[in-house]
């Protein structure tokens, strides 16, 4: 009870605080809080300050402080605002660990992998920043390896590198893990090769002319028309858009439209429309922020059978 000159015993003081006697003990022994004074039977009694102080003393505790740091900070040997400027960037470090891991387990939850694939999966994710850039890095060099496409070769190595940003989102990681796991499929480096390959055969030699259009974006752009108003490849109504493609294709590459361009035309798409190349570029996009890439694949299968229909006859 209070003595009447404002000194508590450590039962009322434990009442006021909604603290136990125990902790207020504790507390007491370890100098976090001090008596006033005992009484003459040795008990402990505390002045007025120690309720501002022990209710102080449970906010920082409740915001996972140490014992020892709080004691500095009552001493003021620390300033609340550098412990609290230090705790909040360990706190972002361990949400940014939390988002991983729920971002890891999102993906197997979803995709079902090997326990192999899994730990795999945690080890792309857990990367570092250097460690992406160098993973990134040698995908691109051996699939780019060897090619002298000038300008061209920088361009498609940026438009292939994905930066995922310092606070990136659940999805932003889980895309990376995916991106990540494309880049190390043996098949698909070697897709990708040839398709730079093309790419690269198809510019101005010596890289002095105006760039031509890509053979590929043409597909897209004529065939993706004739998809979308539902024209089947191998219909009467598919003539005329192939026809365009080749014509288009033929002034492109300043060459006759016969049947050497065709057949230079559809080795070109067939081994551009590999699925997981859009699915790369998808993933690309969502990593680095930019807006969804428009899918080739369609307009790829769909320039793909017309080509063949077209020969076949």
């Amino acid at each position: 009870m209070d003595d009447g000159d404002g000194v508590y015993s450590i039962g009322e003081l434990a009442r006021r605080t909604g603290l136990t006697v125990k902790t207020i003990r504790f507390y007491s022994d370890h100098g976090i809080v001090r008596p006033a004074g005992r009484t003459p039977a040795g008990y402990r009694r505390y002045g007025p300050d120690a309720v501002a102080r022990l209710a102080f003393v449970r906010t920082l505790r409740d915001l996972d402080l140490g014992l020892d740091v709080i004691r500095q900070i009552l001493d003021r040997e620390l300033t609340l605002g550098d412990v609290a400027a230090r705790h909040a960037a360990a706190l972002d470090a361990q949400i940014g660990v939390l988002r991983l891991r729920r971002a890891v387990l999102t993906a197997v939850a979803r995709r079902r992998p090997t326990p192999e694939e899994t730990r795999r999966m945690h080890e792309l994710a857990r990367l570092s920043a250097a460690e992406r850039h160098r993973l990134i890095g040698d995908f691109l060099d051996a699939v780019l390896a060897d090619l002298d496409g000038g300008p061209a070769y920088a361009a498609i190595r940026r438009s292939m590198t994905p930066e995922l940003p310092d606070n990136p989102t659940e999805e932003q990681i889980e895309a990376w893990v995916e991106l990540a796991e494309l880049a190390l499929d043996p098949g698909f480096r070697t897709g990708v090769r040839r398709m730079a390959e093309d790419y690269l055969a198809d510019l101005p030699p010596g890289g002095s002319a105006p760039p031509r259009p890509d053979l590929v974006a043409l597909a897209r752009d004529h065939a993706g028309a004739a998809v979308a108003r539902g024209i089947t490849p191998d219909s009467a109504e598919a003539a005329p858009v192939v026809a365009a493609l080749t014509a288009h294709c033929a002034r492109a590459l300043d060459h006759p439209d016969d049947p050497a361009l065709h057949r230079r035309l559809l080795h070109r798409l067939d081994t551009a429309n590999d699925p997981r190349t859009d699915r790369y570029f998808e993933l690309l996009a969502l990593i680095n922020g930019w807006p969804p890439p428009e899918r080739r694949t369609p307009a790829l299968d769909w320039s793909v059978t017309a080509l063949r229909a077209r020969a076949a006859r």
